[in-house]
């Protein structure tokens, strides 16, 4: 979860999101840096007008090695991994 990314990508600070929430900044970095509910989730979404998902980085790279006697294959995709494995 980075929450800090989001802000810094929206060009909003921590006090601003604080305030929008009412609490003090501190309180916001004791959730931030700890583990907040999905209620608190929820109204830091709010306050920086996002959606709770965009707190959770996405990755749509997809690399995986394989060594199978004695050779090495490389996948990009999750799709080509598992013909490769229907073909063993």
């Amino acid at each position: 979860m980075d929450i800090k990314r989001v802000l810094k990508a929206r060009g909003v600070s921590a006090k601003d999101v604080a305030e929008k929430m009412g609490i003090t900044a501190i309180g916001l970095s004791q959730h931030i840096n700890g583990n907040p509910s999905v209620q608190v989730l929820e109204r830091i979404a709010e306050a920086v007008g996002c959606e709770v998902g965009d707190f959770f980085e996405r990755s749509d790279d997809f690399t995986a090695f394989v060594r199978h006697k004695g050779n090495t294959y490389t996948f990009d995709s999750s799709d080509a991994l598992k013909e490769f494995a229907n073909t063993l």
